[in-house]
């Protein structure tokens, strides 16, 4: 099969580069920091593509890009814990992926850049959730995260805020998160498919931009302990800015006229 035929027939050729350029940019952003990228590829590839290819692309990609680091994370994690989040997201992620599926495109566009827009600020103010663990506000978060992957891919602020908050190692922490978001992407995979937005055009196209994707998380993990955290970070945020103001459906007729 040709490289033509791997693109979506309601793409252009000039589009798939561009999704693949912002792919490259949101993979590094993932690589270095360990967040970031939905934050960056979902304004920007929705306002180029249909939100409902671009998440289900979003998924295909960072679930394989994601799937060699869960058996450490496995043996590591607190597995019950994780499991009580997770039981939240299984409720998030159903109703996240039935609006996905309902909503007009430039409605969900709209959401997707209030969304991000939030949760930047939540990145931003450094809030680390510092309450006891409570079973009902677990479920919460993870229902919350569970929510906003099911609708955009773009559940990592809440749960990176809680679990970083929490009195426990930074490396049982971590592997929580991951554990987390395997059990999350699983959950996001059978609603996906049960629902038709994972289809042939999302896996075609993944085989495109994923290889791209997985040299962007490469190359952002390469320049970590080279380059400054913190100056990174605050690219990354500048980024994740730039991206919810250029996905902005109401700059569609300056950004994006024929």
């Amino acid at each position: 099969m040709s490289l033509s035929g791997l693109i979506p027939a309601d793409l252009s050729t000039s589009v798939a580069i561009a999704i693949c350029a912002i792919a490259f940019v949101s993979g590094t952003a993932r690589g270095f920091s360990g967040f970031g990228s939905a934050l960056i590829f979902m304004p920007l590839a929705s306002s180029m593509a249909g939100p409902q290819l671009v998440a289900a692309l979003l998924l295909i990609i960072d679930f394989v890009a994601a799937l060699p680091l869960l058996p450490n994370a496995w043996q590591k994690a607190d597995r019950k814990a994780t499991a009580v989040m997770a039981a939240g997201a299984l409720v998030g992620v159903p109703i996240g992926t039935y609006l996905l599926t309902r909503l007009e495109p430039v409605t969900t566009r709209w959401i997707i850049s209030a969304f991000v827009a939030a949760l930047l600020v939540l990145l931003l103010s450094g809030w680390r959730y510092r309450g006891k663990e409570y079973a009902a506000v677990s479920v919460g978060v993870g229902g919350l995260a569970g929510f906003c992957s099911g609708l955009a891919q773009t559940g990592g602020p809440p749960i990176v805020g809680y679990w970083l908050g929490r009195p426990i190692p930074s490396v049982i922490a971590r592997a929580n998160i991951l554990l987390f978001f395997g059990f999350s992407d699983f959950f996001s995979a059978v609603a996906y498919a049960v629902s038709g937005l994972i289809n042939a055009d999302a896996i075609k196209f993944s085989l495109v931009v994923g290889p791209v994707y997985a040299i962007g998380v490469w190359f952002g993990a390469s320049l970590f302990g080279k380059a400054s955290e913190s100056v990174f970070r605050a690219i990354c945020y500048v980024l994740i800015a730039a991206a919810v103001i250029i996905g902005l459906p109401a700059l569609d007729r300056v950004l994006r006229s024929p």
